[in-house]
């Protein structure tokens, strides 16, 4: 049994903001309310001056295994997880093999139990993330998938989108798209603009994301299945999803730290550490996905956690692998770049690391409630600390050495804390 005494309790779902104390009996939060005695209890936590609020869930990372274990596995992917505060992690179906078959899958959940956090695991849309054939998505939902995705592919046929989504809106699963026309791309990771053309290569444009995030809008109005729109980094897109939502579609969209944080002005300072798909675009761009944080078009804050080996990042920028580490910053960046700044309050920063992508994936997790799993962050939002060290395999981010608000101080799942700063 954990007592936890004094935060300040804050519930997005609910709107609950006070002092409060939480009581923790194994798995289950028992009690919520003001000067709770538990004399049985085997751990009191004292937390004056921080925020207790649900574990934060992200529905959009890639922890490489099967297949690229030596730059992320499940149990070093959850390690870096409850260090960043996530009690839920939501992985993507990119491993090799791909998660496209019932082996694979069975492989990976029978892993996963495992470990500290809870994790999901998506299937691939198609099979061999090949973009030609569906996989059988029945049987997969059936074995466990909680939903299905191509990310780091674009899927190109609308037909085989279209069949997708009929399919998706049977099951009730949602389908996550990732968002780029490899045909208007020259290489991939850096913004079509100044910074490419300083480098003198033709990078990718924001066209490339616009005209997909289009097509699936359309194609969710017209099946009215759920959809999600991954790491949307165009301002014009921002715009394309915001009506689509006005008309009714059932659309989430993610934004990632990075992309509200940093420009294309990156990659001329911090190299292949700034080369994500999609890439960092303009100033503008930025401020336009900061604008749909604000008015809700975007929902969701999720990290793209994307690791990679030195070795790997260290090549010739055309040659090195997109992506960054996110689970141990997103907090902090969301607190020092969003809250800090003005542009969320506290509680609508969490509402979109918690609340909202549990309802993306129809969880009971993500809130704070009597009879509920008690998967809970401790955090001090004014505490600063300088990024230096990470518990991922890989510490492939431009974060590195940048002070930062916001330190998670103690976070526990399902009932046991994972993490505890030293």
């Amino acid at each position: 049994m954990i007592l936890i005494k004094s935060g300040r309790v804050i519930d997005p779902e609910s709107g609950r903001d006070e002092k409060l104390d939480i009581l923790v009996d194994g798995e289950i939060i028992k009690g919520i309310g003001k000067n709770i005695e538990a004399e049985s209890a085997d751990e009191v936590i004292d937390a004056q001056g921080l925020v207790v609020s649900p574990g934060l869930i992200d529905v959009h990372v890639h922890f490489r295994d099967p297949g690229f274990t030596y730059k992320e596995d499940i149990l070093s992917g959850s390690k870096a997880s409850a260090r960043g505060g996530f009690t839920t992690v939501v992985c993507m179906a990119n491993t090799k093999p791909p998660v496209d078959n019932k082996e694979t899958l069975e492989y990976i959940l029978k892993k996963s139990g495992g470990a500290p956090v809870n994790i999901l695991q998506t299937a691939a849309i198609t099979m061999g993330l090949k973009g030609t054939e569906l996989v059988d998505m029945e049987k997969l939902r059936e074995y466990g998938a909680a939903g299905f995705t191509d990310d780091g592919f674009a899927i190109m046929d609308s037909g085989i989108v279209l069949k997708a989504m009929r399919i998706a809106e049977k099951l009730n699963v949602p389908l996550s798209f990732h968002e780029e026309d490899v045909g208007l791309i020259g290489v991939p990771g850096i913004n079509e603009g100044k910074i490419s053309a300083r480098l003198g290569i033709k990078g990718a444009p924001n066209a490339a994301e616009d005209v997909m995030v289009a097509r699936d809008c359309v194609l969710a109005l017209k099946t009215g299945a759920r959809v999600n729109i991954q790491h949307v980094s165009s301002g014009r897109s921002v715009d394309i999803i915001r009506q689509s939502k006005k008309k009714g579609a059932r659309i989430f969209a993610e934004a990632t730290p990075h992309h509200f944080t940093l420009t294309e002005d990156a990659v001329l300072k911090y190299g292949a550490n700034a080369k994500m798909n999609p890439p960092l675009r303009t100033e503008e761009d930025r401020l336009r996905i900061i604008e749909g944080l604000k008015d809700g078009t975007i929902d969701i804050i999720a990290t793209d956690h994307a690791p990679h080996s030195l070795e790997e990042k260290t090549q010739n920028i055309k040659k090195a692998p997109s992506g960054i580490v996110g689970l141990e910053t997103a907090l902090a960046l969301g607190i020092t770049y969003l809250v800090k700044h003005n542009y969320l309050t506290l509680e609508k920063l969490l509402e979109k690391m918690t609340v909202n992508p549990s309802r993306l994936y129809n969880m009971d997790s993500g809130r704070i409630r009597e009879g509920l799993k008690a998967d809970l962050l401790m955090f001090n939002p004014d505490e600063s600390w300088i990024v230096d060290k990470f518990d991922s395999k890989s510490a492939n981010s431009p974060f590195k050495g940048w002070e930062l608000f916001g330190k998670v101080k103690y976070t526990i799942c399902n009932g046991k804390v994972i993490y505890r700063d030293k």
